[in-house]
């Protein structure tokens, strides 16, 4: 489908940080050009009830919304920006191979959960 057809994002709504964005380009870079961007998904699961993950996608769906990023989009499916409304996603490089995406400011689900998933007490789930 065509990306005319998916809604925009706005940086309320969702929001990358200068690392992140910095390493996404980087990884697109290395990819083939019928990439279109990166897709954030929701899987069940995770401290919160909820695991995200990120995969290169060359599909952009009706029901997706974007966020334009320069050289990169960012895809999320209408299912999952619900959960995503205000997130940051950030990259943190502690050094010796231990870098991972995280994703602040996750609004808290029911249901319980360790509290610390892509929170800003400095859990990740990436």
């Amino acid at each position: 489908m065509s990306a005319t057809m998916a809604s925009a994002l706005s940086d309320q709504e969702l929001s990358l940080t200068e690392s992140a964005h910095a390493k996404m380009a980087e990884l697109l870079g290395d990819v083939d050009d019928s990439i279109q961007g990166v897709r954030v998904f929701a899987t069940p699961g995770g401290c919160s009830g909820v695991s995200f993950g990120m995969a290169f996608t060359d599909r952009i769906d009706s029901n997706d919304g974007v966020l334009e990023c320069g050289p990169f989009k960012l895809v999320v499916d209408d299912a999952t920006m619900t959960y995503l409304k205000g997130v940051e996603i950030d990259f943190v490089d502690r050094g010796e191979g231990n870098a991972s995406f995280v994703f602040n400011n996750l609004q808290p689900m029911s249901g319980g959960g360790c509290g610390t998933c892509g929170s800003n007490a400095g859990g990740g789930c990436g």
